[in-house]
């Protein structure tokens, strides 16, 4: 399995460890990554607010660039906003002709056209559809025994386009979590918002959100994310939310390739665990415990 791979901003910044796990977990899965070429940032939410044709032309100088380096092959993108602009935008160009030509006028000041050849792919798509919990489960050398996992999807890798999960419903998560030997927390919170960036608007509805997720949250030893907004609001903001819920404790928040990758024996700092913020001692203590596949 090969792909080109998209990483956007974030994965460079305050989401690098969902950059190295990403990176480290395919690897180890024999899944071959090949980097776009002077990608740029997406436009994430802020393109819009500034200029709609600004939001769109930034994903699609993308994945025109996809399109000039691989035509042939799909683009993974781990985080959700960035996959959700373009995925908006690859729709866009494929079904709207005169949207298309005006994008593309926009394009070729840099020489590019952007025809809708490529496919977006989140990488919660290709790890359940294309690589699938029973190769995951293969190569598990530390089974997650006994640790109970709330799986947490966000909003923007399922909705408006529900193309490998049920955005009201979501269970992808769940097959990869069995894989690694853990639990599947039983909660009804996957696809509820925590939030985006009301956090730097309007707080007080953020933190209201995250409480809701850490209180839907107790008994799991961690929540396993996809977006890292998600990540951020549920592990920076979890000190300040936590007294919005009464007798709710700390969770830990880690990212699905996080995970995955330590139920395949993969060392922490390759996938960037020093850098989250909510690890709990009983979450350290249970990985630590873990014991090797028979």
């Amino acid at each position: 399995m090969k792909y080109l791979y998209y990483p956007g901003c974030s994965l460079e910044g305050t989401a690098r460890e969902y950059d190295r796990s990403t990176r480290a977990l395919l690897a180890a899965l024999g899944v071959e990554l090949t980097a776009l070429a002077d990608w740029t940032c997406c436009g994430a939410s802020a393109a819009e607010a500034a200029s709609r044709m600004l939001s769109l032309v930034l994903p699609a100088r993308n994945l025109a660039l996809a399109e000039a380096q691989e035509p042939d092959r799909d683009l993974l993108v781990p985080c959700s906003a960035c996959y959700l602009n373009l995925k908006r935008v690859e729709e866009k160009v494929r079904t709207a002709p005169d949207l298309r030509q005006r994008i593309n006028t926009v394009l070729a000041e840099d020489g590019l056209t952007c025809k809708g050849q490529t496919r977006t792919r989140h990488l919660l798509d290709i790890l359940s559809r294309d690589v699938g919990a029973a190769a995951v489960a293969r190569r598990v050398v530390r089974p997650l025994a006994g640790m109970r996992v709330a799986p947490y999807y966000g909003c923007q890798c399922l909705r408006p386009y529900p193309v490998f999960d049920d955005p009201e419903a979501p269970r992808s998560m769940e097959p990869l979590i069995t894989a690694a030997g853990a639990q599947v927390h039983p909660w009804t919170m996957g696809g509820a918002c925590c939030g985006a960036s009301h956090m730097n608007t309007k707080m007080d509805v953020g933190l209201e959100l995250v409480a809701a997720l850490l209180a839907a949250a107790q008994g799991a030893d961690a929540i396993a994310t996809v977006c890292p907004m998600c990540q951020m609001n549920l592990e920076a903001y979890q000190k300040k939310a936590l007294p919005r819920a009464a007798n709710t404790a700390p969770v830990t928040v880690v990212y699905l390739p996080q995970l995955l990758g330590l139920a395949l024996g993969l060392d922490q700092q390759a996938l960037g665990l020093g850098l989250n913020l909510a690890l709990t001692k009983s979450f350290r203590q249970k990985l630590q415990n873990a014991p090797a596949a028979a």
